[in-house]
């Protein structure tokens, strides 16, 4: 799993894309992650996983962090293109 690219749901914190560079239990550290806050044009994390989104101009992503987890309750693994994709996105800043 360590360097792998992964879309994070955790039970309180949202969703996060990143690399994973630690896991224990339900700790996961991610490099680069970003906050997935909203996304179009993918009906759930599975589709986004596989294919990214179809509306990038419509997501919330935020800038990518280095974060640490505390309570990961599923742990998606994302193609190629998805991870791609997801990184296209521009950064959501208000």
């Amino acid at each position: 799993m360590i360097g792998k690219y992964v879309i994070v749901r955790t039970y309180s914190a949202g969703v996060f894309a990143g690399t994973v560079k630690h896991k224990k239990g339900k700790e996961i550290e991610l490099h680069k992650a970003r906050r997935l806050w909203s996304w179009s044009g993918a009906a759930s994390l599975s589709q986004l996983a596989v294919e990214g989104v179809k509306f990038p101009e419509q997501c919330k992503f935020a800038m990518p962090v280095d974060v640490h987890l505390t309570e990961a309750i599923e742990i998606v693994y994302t193609t190629a293109a998805a991870k791609k994709n997801i990184e296209a996105v521009p950064v959501w800043r208000v």
